[in-house]
């Protein structure tokens, strides 16, 4: 099964300072690889109309595991990482936002294991017009299974 994120409305390129939060420019967003919080899949800017990621796993029962799935069984998530990229292209992670899937619905997980694709859709800009981050759960993310489109 594949698992595709799908973020509309980011926050931006900068934020802050204020709300508790320093100042961060050139911030981009990224799906964080499993024990290598440096490898991330296919960063996108904090400025475009949306951002996209599509990654491999697999599923036994209703546990989900892959290079990109995080967590002991019964607590898996994909953590969503913010970070600032510097001229070198260095990325340095300042918050992240972790995409809970013991909350997909069981219906729904079972209809993306026969599909092939499960995809989650949120917006990625907080309450405060900040990169959004903790613990997402639907309402914020709202899953649904489709066809991979590689059959």
């Amino acid at each position: 099964m594949r698992i595709r994120i799908d973020g509309v409305d980011l926050p931006g390129r900068s934020c802050g300072p204020g709300d508790g939060i320093p100042s961060y420019t050139d911030i981009h967003v990224a799906v964080q690889r499993r024990d290598r919080p440096g490898e991330l899949l296919d960063p996108q800017p904090g400025d475009a109309v949306r951002a996209s990621w599509t990654f491999e796993c697999t599923v036994t029962g209703t546990d989900v595991k892959g290079p990109y799935v995080q967590g002991r069984p019964g607590a898996r998530f994909v953590y969503l990482s913010w970070g600032t990229v510097d001229g070198a292209g260095a990325f340095a992670m300042f918050r992240r936002a972790k995409l809970m899937l013991d909350a997909v619905p069981a219906d729904v997980l079972g209809a993306a294991v026969r599909e092939g694709l499960l995809v989650g859709r949120l917006g990625l800009t907080d309450g405060r017009g900040h990169p959004l981050c903790a613990r997402v759960v639907p309402p914020r993310i709202t899953w649904s299974a489709g066809p991979d489109g590689l059959s």
